[in-house]
């Protein structure tokens, strides 16, 4: 009997597939097409003749801890223990995987704002817990008032995404406040502040979780640096979380992945040393506005972008089919693929919404400009 009875085939593989199939542009599972930093590169030709590619510790390189503490001081002006409050992680997937499956238990209650990341329910489901699902507004900012009436003394967790994956929202000063509030109601909730994408924003800098003394003491952060350094295949992220937290996330990883490769922590430690994340904002908010601009005659109405490298647009004026068939369609008869917004909701929502990823090299966001504008 499957444990995930209603789980199947992620759509972003689905699209990926069908992408490589109709040999269409990708647009739809976020990841870089560019080139890696050659200074990254650089580093791991000249590490693979080295010895280090045996295990590390288990909770991760220490000199590579140590300047993911420098990182967060310089960031957010925060200090942490690396050695009791710091896992470097298989990716942030699975330091999201190892906290629900730490900290949830069975007959707990987890919420869960759609539109949401297709891997928060299933640890949930795995825990024998209850996820909630509670819509945000449709301009995607939480209802703080719905969320709390979802709330009860089962809920153990609320897992925010800052900033929104699939609609690039971030969260305003007033959303922690709300946020706090919340947590004076029900003391034993937790919070799991999903932040891949904390370095890429645009006309307003990024909220993070990091910088509340609220949250410190009950909050569980999860980065990326496969997102922050274009090297999603590295499968590498960190996660942050009080010690008393974080003694819990530790057992489970232990026996989950145990460390994370090697060579990729050696790369990175000796990365951060040259690299300015300051500039990622920049970087991607020239890509936003190259193709914004480049679908500006086009019938498809696009959605405000504070952050990520994802692009919500509006296909109402093209078509009234469902998202996930006009994506389908896109794909085989325009040969550009995207994901539909409906499959990031518990009750596949459909407001003819569909998410282009612009983490492309100028020619890929041209060629599929072109394609869309014909539309």
């Amino acid at each position: 009997m499957s444990k995930l009875p209603n789980v199947t085939t992620s759509i972003f593989t689905v699209m990926s597939k069908m992408a490589t199939e109709y040999n269409a542009i990708n647009l739809s599972q976020g990841f870089p097409n560019f080139p890696v930093d050659e200074r990254l590169t650089d580093i791991v030709a000249k590490l693979a003749k080295e010895n280090v590619h045996q295990y590390t510790p288990m909770a991760g390189y220490p000199p590579l801890m140590n300047k993911i503490g420098k990182l967060i001081q310089d960031s957010y002006n925060r200090t942490i223990n690396p050695e009791t409050e710091l896992l470097v992680t298989a990716g942030a997937t699975q330091g999201i995987f190892t906290t629900i499956l730490a900290l949830v238990k069975e007959n707990d209650e987890v919420i869960i704002l759609d539109p949401s990341y297709d891997s928060y329910e299933s640890p949930v489901l795995l825990c024998k817990a209850k996820p909630v699902r509670v819509a945000l507004n449709d301009d995607y900012t939480p209802n703080w008032e719905t969320i709390e009436k979802a709330c009860s003394e089962k809920s153990k967790m609320i897992i925010i995404n800052n900033p929104h994956n699939p609609t690039g929202k971030i969260l305003t000063e007033n959303d922690f406040i709300q946020l706090k509030n919340l947590l004076e109601k029900y003391p034993k909730l937790i919070v799991l502040s999903d932040e891949v994408y904390e370095y890429i924003t645009f006309e307003e800098k990024h909220i993070s979780a990091h910088t509340k003394d609220f949250l410190l003491d009950r909050c569980v952060m999860v980065s990326s640096f496969g997102k922050s350094f274009h090297i999603t295949g590295w499968k590498i992220g960190y996660t942050i979380a009080p010690e008393h937290l974080m003694k819990e996330i530790k057992k489970v990883h232990q026996f989950l992945v145990f460390s994370v490769n090697s060579i990729s922590q050696f790369a990175i430690s000796e990365y951060l040393d040259i690299v300015d994340v300051n500039l990622l904002g920049k970087f991607y908010q020239e890509k936003r506005d190259y193709f914004q601009k480049l679908l500006q005659n086009s019938r498809f109405a696009l959605k405000p972008c504070e952050g990520t490298y994802f692009q919500v647009a509006s296909y109402a004026n093209i078509s009234n089919e469902d998202d996930v068939t006009f994506c389908k369609k896109l794909i085989i008869d325009h040969s550009v693929a995207a994901i539909p917004i409906s499959t990031f909701y518990s009750d596949h929502k459909d407001q003819k919404l569909i998410r282009f990823c612009f983490a492309k090299d100028n020619f890929t966001l041209e060629s599929a400009a072109k394609k869309l504008c014909e539309i």
